[in-house]
């Protein structure tokens, strides 16, 4: 059985998906866009603030679900360009103490909106 997990404070849906679904015990968070969920418009700044915003809707959507980035255990980041990876790591390394999750890492042609970066993540309970 599944859960659909929704939370306010992060952007909603821009498509037939759900922003994570809670099954088996673990969370599959969508891939989170910059976008602040008060403006509905991507953050200003760089792949920085971009990184930081992704990172900030992923936290709200795992709090609804009772969990923190403590809880995740998989996460994929996908990057504009691979000139903007050493940038993105180091705020990437802020969300995480002690042991850091598995992760891929991955140029992709576009995203969308044109954002500079996209990250999702799987969660355990």
């Amino acid at each position: 059985m599944k859960k659909v997990i929704y939370s306010e404070k992060a952007p909603g849906a821009i498509g037939p998906y759900s922003q994570a679904i809670e099954a088996g015990g673990m969370v599959f968070v969508s891939g989170q866009l910059p976008v602040d969920a008060t403006t509905g418009e991507f953050v200003p700044g760089g792949v920085t603030e971009q990184t930081k915003q992704s990172f900030e809707n992923i936290k709200h959507i795992l709090a609804e679900a009772g969990l923190s980035t403590a809880n995740i255990v998989k996460t994929t980041v996908f990057l504009a360009d691979m000139s903007l990876f050493t940038e993105m790591n180091t705020v990437y390394g802020t969300y995480f103490e002690g042991a850091f999750p598995a992760r891929s890492a991955f140029a992709v042609k576009d995203l969308p909106k044109n954002a500079l970066v996209e990250i999702e993540c799987i969660a355990v309970k």
